[in-house]
């Protein structure tokens, strides 16, 4: 996935002189192939994260085409201001890359978990939220965000998961990818997932086979009317991210379902609270029960005559 994320900005690198792409001190082995091929469009901005958004958003303003990267406790979550009024109050076509989401930087603690980013981002005016769940959902995405020529916040949590996808995608913004139906079409229950957490969801299906399956890689704007259609199609929504319940993929879901009346959404994510302990990133899954067998669990609780 990462690889995949290096030759993309390279390609746009390549394609028009104006994209400049911004780091606060961070990629620097990811970053090799795009600052040796184009020295004079990379740009290490320091730690200073608030800078960086406001060199970015006055480049936009005499015509270039910003890539601001950052981890994402710090990209959108420390730059919140700056986003909100320099760049989305004028409508600036810059696109933020917020890299390590969820407990990827599990070891480093609080100060560098992000587990609440696509809450913020959903409710800043203007703002396009995505969160790819492969190297195709990826490719896709930035070429999405790039097209948009509008601000866009992109979420990338842990890259080392493995591919979904077979092939390269060709979804528009806001579209859900439904890649398995419920087997059981009188009692039927399908996992919607977003972000690094499709691969756990494909494995899940398969200890669930009549679990149909959904990735919601574009979360802002998200297809309304196809939400509908799985609601009225299902008993049961399940949906799973490694973010709050609170503001992400399950309120999506939740708000839609809500305005029907028909299927029940149960929301598996990141409870109110932050991380007790500092460990490994498959620690900090059981500590927030969604590993494999603490989701195992979840389900057969929600859905007791699931097969």
């Amino acid at each position: 996935m990462r690889d995949t994320f290096s030759s993309k900005l390279t390609e746009l690198a390549q394609s028009n002189s104006q994209v400049l792409l911004l780091t606060g001190d961070h990629g620097y082995g990811l970053f090799d192939r795009i600052r040796k091929a184009h020295p004079r469009q990379f740009i290490n901005m320091g730690i200073a994260e608030q800078n960086m958004v406001g060199v970015a958003a006055g480049l936009s303003r005499v015509g270039f085409k910003p890539i601001v990267y950052g981890l994402s406790a710090f990209i959108p979550i420390r730059v919140l201001e700056q986003i909100k009024l320099d760049v989305c109050h004028d409508n600036l076509p810059i696109i933020f890359i917020g890299d390590g989401a969820g407990f990827v930087y599990s070891h480093l603690g609080t100060s560098h978990q992000s587990t609440e980013d696509i809450a913020v981002t959903r409710a800043i005016p203007n703002l396009i939220v995505m969160s790819p769940g492969d190297r195709f959902e990826l490719s896709r995405c930035i070429d999405l965000a790039y097209a948009s020529n509008l601000p866009v916040y992109l979420r990338l949590g842990k890259a080392d998961r493995g591919a979904v996808h077979s092939k390269s995608l060709d979804f528009n913004l806001g579209d859900l990818i439904f890649l398995k139906k419920p087997a059981d079409l009188s009692s039927s229950a399908t996992l919607v997932v977003t972000g690094s957490m499709l691969k756990m969801a494909t494995i899940l299906c398969e200890r669930f086979p009549s679990l149909g399956l959904v990735s919601a890689p574009s979360l802002k704007p998200i297809n309304e009317e196809q939400i509908k259609d799985m609601c009225l199609n299902n008993h049961t929504i399940i949906t799973l991210e490694e973010h709050s319940i609170f503001g992400g993929l399950g309120s999506i879901i939740s708000d839609v379902a809500a305005t029907l009346g028909h299927a029940t959404v149960k929301k598996l994510g990141i409870q109110d609270r932050f991380s007790e302990h500092c460990g490994s990133y498959e620690y900090l899954l059981n500590e927030h029960k969604i590993d494999f067998n603490s989701l195992e669990d979840a389900i057969k609780h929600h859905i007791p005559d699931l097969d």
